[in-house]
Order: C-alpha cells, then structure tokens, then sequence
C-alpha cells in the first residue's frame, strides 16, 4: 500500500468532518493525553490528522498480554459521531475479538454505540476486553474456538505472540526460557516461534562470546607463567 496514499486519503477524510466534530475531537484528544485511562497513553504519528487518534495500551496485569505495550488506532469516519470510530490494533495480538487485519470486535463500537460514547471510554472498554475476551463473538475464529476448548492452550500462545511482537527483547536467559516454551509447534505459528528462536540464539552468542574473552585472557596468562615456571627450572639446574 503506497503511504502517500493513505496519507492523502486521511487528509481527505479530515477535511470532512464538520467543525462541530472537529471541535469535539480536540476536546477529546486534550483529555486523552491530559487524563488517560488507566494503561493507556496518546501517542504521536508520523502524520497526525484528527481522524486517527493513536494510543499505546498497556497490557493487563494478569492476563497474557500482560508486560506487552500495544499500539491501536481509532479511525474516525465522516458520520462521527453519529456512526462510531473504527478499532485497529497495530501491534499483532492473539485474541478472539481481533482480527487478522487488527480490526477490533466490540459492542461498544457496534449495537451499543452512544453519540456520548467517548474515546476514554472506548480505550477502556477494550483494554477491559484484554482481561475477559468475548469467543461468541470472535473475528479470530482459531483463537475463539482454544479460548473454549483449552484455556490454558490459550493464554501460552497468547503469551508467546506478546513477547515476539509487545515486549522488547531481554535478556538471554529470559529469551531461551521463552523460545523452549514455544518450542511445541502448537504452542505458535512457525514464523512466531522462529522469530523467538532466533532472538534466542542471537543473544546465546553474544553471551558466549563475552563470556569467551575473558576465559581465553586466563588461559594465556596460565600459559605464560607455566612457561616462565619451566625457564626459570631450567636456569637452576644450569646454576646446579
């Protein structure tokens, strides 16, 4: 997808909404960075416009996601806000009510909709949707159907799709223990599993080479006073 685009058609988009809405959107991005919901912060794109308001959500203490920070977008539409904005995440996750695409399945942005609503409330609602997912209404149906089957199956692969794309990478140790977790092809897809595996191996080398150095300066120090120790032996039998 060309980004001048889509950055055209978002400007186009802007330009249409009516003062009154437009008004209303500043008001209502002055309170999401003033006063945000709880685990969520306004962030900053590389082509602001007032039809897509950008936020990172925390993940939820307790839940899978939970140490993973994520990107969403609400796109505003022409009709707001007789008509509800659109919900995207942009950080891959693994849950039922998103989508392969990011697009977000909530009722407060569907048959619940209010002109009231407002985005403080909608972060909110979804982040409480990261705490108890609704599988009747699933747009990732692989995650809806494992959520009822297999808890469990659930929140490990949930986890390990929140360290490879939500959290940054740590330390070796921490890496390995989560690339042998993935390590049952069901655990993840095979991309995500190869892209812990990797990050895995990347810092095991690293260790090892750090850890190497200083062993090899023992070493040749060791060597060095042996053959020291041997000269010095020879030049007292010479004396004797």
């Amino acid at each position: 997808v060309d980004s001048a685009l889509v950055a055209d058609e978002a400007n186009e988009m802007a330009q249409n909404l009516a003062p009154a809405t437009i008004r209303r959107l500043v008001r209502e991005l002055r309170s999401l960075d003033e006063s945000p919901p709880d685990g969520c912060k306004l962030i900053q794109g590389d082509n602001d416009t007032l039809n897509e308001v950008l936020v990172e959500m925390e993940g939820p203490e307790g839940t899978p996601f939970a140490g993973g920070k994520f990107n969403l977008k609400m796109v505003i539409g022409p009709e707001y806000p007789q008509a509800p904005p659109k919900g995207y995440f942009i950080t891959k996750i693994y849950h039922p009510n998103v989508g392969p695409a990011g697009d977000i399945c909530v009722n407060t942005l569907k048959k619940d909709w209010k002109e009231t609503t407002t985005m403080s409330y909608i972060l909110a609602v979804i982040r409480c949707l990261l705490i108890e997912p609704n599988p009747e209404s699933s747009l990732n149906d692989e995650a809806g159907k494992l959520f009822m089957d297999s808890f469990d199956d659930y929140a490990e692969r949930a986890r390990l799709m929140t360290g490879v794309h939500a959290k940054p990478r740590g330390t070796a140790a921490d890496d390995a223990a989560a690339a042998e977790e993935a390590a049952d092809p069901a655990a993840g897809s095979a991309e995500d599993v190869a892209a812990l595996a990797s990050s895995s191996k990347s810092a095991n080398t690293a260790g090892a080479e750090a850890a190497a150095t200083p062993k090899a300066k023992v070493v040749t120090k060791a060597t060095k006073a042996a053959k020291k120790q041997k000269e010095n032996k020879k030049k007292a039998a010479r004396r004797l």
